[in-house]
């Protein structure tokens, strides 16, 4: 099985452009319906805000974040220490790779499984990790997910200037339909009961916020991109797309989303 690559991310970058993230991942937790008392499982955390947000409401409950990145562990681990937050706790693990045991009542995520191609050794780790009747709340990128300025960068990946950076470049993220992650939850013995698309608006202030955006996250593009030139990439991105899609009345630029939301549970 090829190895999912890791990315080196730039913690505190996130968390300044990731209020998107934010604000989906409430709305993931009130669909939970917490008792206040269950163990909850936090894949790919992050910087550990929503980790904290969902900890704080199982007062006689405890949650753990794992992530594959070291920066967002201790980025996690610094601004909400055990010794002020006794239910919430951080580790270093990777999502196709979970060690866990019949551990959890639920297991969630947001915006962080389609950085994964292969979801069936994640789902099988899922299942492990699980008591019996376990929940899982997953939310990720989607069939469909920022088409339209994904398409505009492959676009211009191919351009003279930027293709012999990408000359071995697959496209990284994991957008799956409905269809396919339902049979991959049955294969990994957990039963569907809600797996949908959901359109999402992502908006940023200006044309500055949406390059914020594309400098934090879109790592697998520039990666690829000489230090020096990393900028320079980033404008023509930001600059391609304002052009392509026009601001709203108040200067916001919009992105088009596609959150595949999956709801299950363990037998």
């Amino acid at each position: 099985m090829k190895q999912e690559k890791q990315y080196c991310w730039d913690a505190e970058e996130y968390a300044k452009h990731s209020s998107a993230q934010q604000i989906w991942a409430r709305e993931l937790i009130a669909k939970l319906q917490l008792r206040g008392n269950e163990s909850l499982l936090d894949i790919g955390c992050g910087d550990g805000k929503i980790t904290a947000e969902i900890a704080a409401q199982l007062p006689e409950g405890n949650v753990l974040g794992v992530d594959s990145s070291p920066d967002m562990i201790a980025l996690a681990r610094k601004h909400f220490p055990r010794d002020s937050y006794p239910n919430l706790s951080f580790e270093l693990a990777d999502a196709s790779h979970l060690c866990f045991k019949k551990q959890f009542d639920i297991v969630f995520s947001n915006a962080a499984l389609h950085w994964i191609k292969d979801h069936k050794p994640v789902l099988s780790g899922i299942q492990k990790s699980l008591k019996a009747e376990g929940r899982i709340f997953l939310q990720m990128g989607g069939k469909g997910n920022a088409e339209a300025i994904t398409s505009l960068v492959d676009g211009i990946i191919g351009e003279k200037e930027w293709c012999a950076f990408f000359a071995d470049f697959s496209f990284p993220y994991g957008f799956y339909t409905p269809e396919e992650y339902i049979q991959w939850l049955e294969e990994a013995g957990l039963h569907p009961k809600r797996v949908e698309l959901i359109p999402k608006d992502m908006s940023y202030e200006n044309k500055d916020g949406l390059a914020g955006w594309l400098r934090t996250t879109w790592i697998p593009y520039t990666d690829c991109v000489p230090a020096h030139l990393r900028k320079k990439f980033i404008s023509r991105v930001a600059d391609k797309y304002v052009e392509k899609n026009s601001l709203d009345n108040e200067g916001r630029v919009h992105v088009d989303m596609v959150r595949l939301e999956v709801e299950a549970k363990s037998e």
